[in-house]
């Protein structure tokens, strides 16, 4: 047997192994969209029965974050409701995975939603479902750290007005870590693979 013959089931062997090592080496996590992002940090807000809430109170949660407002005429209810049944779908295929995700409602529009109203309002959507209020300051100052835009609409009386906003849904880490924005425009079912994909 010549040198060849004789260096060929060594080099077989060694791509053998090669091949197994490669499979047995578990694979690098994947990184989030958002990671690094210098968007969400600390808060505080009044919760749905009036009391002071902060981010600290959602701490070791996933949380699903969206801004609007409970007179919002179309697009609000619309998310919040693929929110809800993303959720739902969650909880009856991965209930382990939906139990870790908190999901936040922060109005835009602090004069009109008051902590009553935001309760029936996003009680329609989901019972796990917190909206989150606050002085005028207070809302401007989270959603300026959450890159949300929102003005209120001219014209209208003082209870009649349309808030322009960004139509967003953001999901932060149990530490507070921005981790994706969440795909509304795709339905409840991309909602829920999304957030199967990042909570672990």
């Amino acid at each position: 047997m010549n040198e060849t013959d004789t260096s060929r089931p060594l080099t077989i062997l060694s791509l053998l192994l090669g091949l197994l090592l490669t499979a047995c080496t578990p694979a690098a996590e994947e990184a989030p969209p958002l990671q690094g992002a210098e968007i969400g940090g600390s808060f505080t807000l009044i919760g749905e029965d009036g009391r002071s809430i902060s981010d600290r109170d959602f701490a070791g949660q996933y949380r699903l974050v969206y801004f609007g407002f409970t007179y919002c005429p179309d697009v609000c209810p619309i998310d919040l409701q693929l929110i809800g049944q993303a959720l739902r779908q969650l909880e009856a295929s991965d209930p382990e995975i939906a139990a870790k995700v908190q999901p936040l409602f922060i109005s835009v529009d602090p004069v009109r939603d008051t902590p009553a109203v935001l309760r029936e309002f996003t009680d329609a959507f989901h019972p796990r479902l917190i909206g989150l209020t606050g002085t005028p300051a207070q809302i401007e100052a989270v959603a300026k750290s959450h890159g949300v835009y929102f003005a209120k609409q001219e014209g209208g009386d003082a209870q009649n007005y349309l808030v322009d906003h960004n139509r967003t849904i953001l999901l932060f880490g149990p530490q507070g870590e921005p981790i994706a924005i969440v795909p509304h425009e795709r339905g409840a079912d991309a909602i829920a693979a999304e957030l199967k994909r990042w909570v672990k």
